[in-house]
């Protein structure tokens, strides 16, 4: 039977995608209201070429530059190394490159001007110049998203929605596993490197067996056919590769040719294999990234060799999956003891990337401040928001009947999951930034700054979280390729991927997200957002941070209004 809500449902997502595509040139596919793949399906995401909207071209007002010479001015530095913010400083760039990062002065001294770089450029009457006074203002190298999807039908089909929210959040470079359709991940990666679209460097991660029409419906059965499409991925621009949990001969198959091949990889060992695959497993055959938490408990399991779920459960049902993860916590070896740090100590020496995604899990341990965070009224499509809410079709969308019990138990999971992160950063281990929105009332671009939050709790100090969102998220991508890295450091001779924001994010991270944060003006006894990236940069295009949130908005207003003239037109 089906039920009013479900067919509402269907039909607004058929609305969704005929709103989204006009005026755009194309009119998708529509996709059906079908039930998801529930094993694994978040790997999945965007894989249906149904629907899927590229980013229009870059309008002319759209970001400016590259110039000959950039300079900004009088801006405190966070270079991305974990050294202390350093001040007065002006940064020159010219074209897509950093190549002066000079002290010109002391802090509240008035600035010689005889001491600063000079604008003009020697030899070329017909540059183009520009600076931007910065004084006051905070300076990071471009963030970089580890664990990104692009949306797709029926969530947001219309990548310039997921595009703005990231660049609008500082975020310079993702690491798509996958965005998209490999063909149509490939395009637009091809189209950001032109900076022909406003969108993040993309380095694409396709999951396992993910493919266009080079590769067709071809399935992976052996290890030949798995170093077959490992060469398919290279062949066709790929950066590396999303494995899931897979047998062992398959998996080393993966990795072998992928290290042979120069791609990195990244996995989310999921339930379904992890008895067979777990962290420590997939490490010591050449595992880059864990994402997620998946395969990090089931390497410390103490007196059980796989997880002891319940007679009762069903994969399939997502509440089952997701409360039965979290009581996990206890099962494992103690923090501290032998066997904790042996594991750390061998995940260390291996070079394993930690990614952790806890904002992609935060409903889970309190559903309703997520759900009611101060962003999602004014920047979550209507779309987004359907899927999000509590359904057995949307992956994710698992709270049908989510209790207090659940919450507790993945407080206390998420204690323990905490502990080992900061363990591990402190014995040396990376440790990533990275979202995984587009579930769970998680929304992208301002997930990103939640992550960053979630790892403060966990002990992380700031300092250490932005280097993981920026220095040790660029060595990640860039380390399987065998050269140094071109962004993630404020630092002549890299590219000028930069974030600008008026507020100091070492003191208050949350001065990062969109909506700014909460402060009491003593002055006026008012209550006022403060905070917000005021420009993103890339490869030396200044883009107006609050002007892409504002086109973002304006995306949603559209949907909302498409969406109450179809309900009026049908109650007429």
């Amino acid at each position: 039977m089906v039920t009013a809500k479900a067919l509402n449902r269907h039909v607004c997502r058929h609305i969704l995608v005929l709103s989204l595509a006009a005026g755009l040139g194309a009119v998708p596919v529509l996709a059906e209201n079908r039930p998801h793949q529930m094993l694994d399906a978040e790997m999945m995401a965007g894989q249906d070429p149904a629907g899927m909207i590229g980013a229009p071209d870059r309008g002319p007002s759209e970001g400016a530059g590259p110039y000959d010479r950039l300079i900004i001015r009088g801006v405190t530095v966070i270079d991305g190394t974990g050294a202390p913010p350093i001040g007065p400083m002006d940064i020159v760039i010219e074209g897509n490159r950093i190549v002066s990062v000079q002290g010109v002065g002391t802090p509240n001294v008035p600035i010689d001007p005889d001491g600063r770089p000079d604008l003009s450029v020697v030899g070329n009457a017909n540059t183009v110049v520009h600076e931007i006074d910065a004084t006051g203002m905070f300076v990071l190298p471009g963030f970089v998203d580890l664990h990104l999807h692009t949306g797709g039908v029926p969530k947001a089909p219309q990548a310039e929605y997921t595009y703005k929210l990231w660049m609008a959040h500082g975020i310079t470079t993702g690491r798509g596993v996958g965005f998209g359709p490999h063909d149509w991940t490939i395009q637009e990666k091809n189209r950001s490197a032109a900076n022909e679209t406003v969108a993040p460097r993309m380095w694409v991660y396709p999951f396992t067996g993910a493919g266009g029409e080079g590769w067709g419906n071809r399935n992976i059965h052996t290890p030949d056919d798995a170093r077959a499409w490992v060469r398919y991925v290279k062949e066709t621009g790929g950066d590396g590769l999303k494995l899931g949990a897979h047998r062992p001969e398959i998996m080393e198959a993966l990795l072998d040719e992928a290290q042979r091949l120069g791609l990195g990889s990244t996995a989310h060992l999921n339930q379904m294999g992890v008895a067979q695959m777990n962290g420590i497993d997939a490490a010591r055959l050449g595992l880059g990234t864990i994402t997620h938490f998946y395969g990090l408990f089931e390497s410390l399991y103490n007196g059980h060799d796989v997880q002891p779920w319940p007679s009762w459960v069903n994969y399939n049902d997502e509440q089952h999956r997701f409360s039965q993860v979290a009581r996990q916590a206890n099962l494992i070896h103690e923090q501290g003891s032998s066997e904790w740090k042996a594991f750390l100590e061998e995940l260390l020496e291996l070079d394993v990337t930690l990614d952790p995604t806890m904002s992609a899990y935060q409903a889970s341990w309190d559903v309703d401040a997520q759900k009611y965070a101060p962003w999602h009224e004014k920047y979550t499509l209507p779309s987004l928001w359907d899927f999000y809410e509590a359904n057995r079709e949307d992956h994710g969308s698992y709270y049908y009947d989510w209790t207090t019990w659940e919450e507790v138990a993945w407080r206390d999971f998420l204690e323990v999951w905490h502990d080992l992160l900061n363990d591990y950063k402190n014995m040396g281990g990376r440790v990533t930034v990275s979202s995984d929105a587009g579930y769970i009332y998680n929304l992208m671009g301002f997930s990103t700054i939640q992550e960053m939050e979630l790892l403060q709790h966990a002990g992380f100090h700031p300092l250490e979280i932005i280097r993981g969102a920026t220095m040790h998220a660029a060595e990640t991508l860039f380390e399987p390729t065998g050269r140094p890295i071109e962004f993630g450091v404020v630092r002549a001779g890299l590219l000028a991927d930069l974030v600008i924001v008026e507020e100091n994010p070492i003191q208050n991270l949350k001065v990062l997200y969109g909506t700014g944060a909460r402060r009491l003006n003593d002055e006026t006894g008012e209550v006022e957002n403060v905070g917000g990236v005021v420009y993103t940069i890339k490869d030396g295009i200044v883009y107006d941070a609050k002007q892409l949130l504002a086109d973002v908005a304006k995306m949603v207003e559209e949907q909302k209004r498409i969406r109450e003239t179809a309900t009026e037109q049908g109650g007429s």
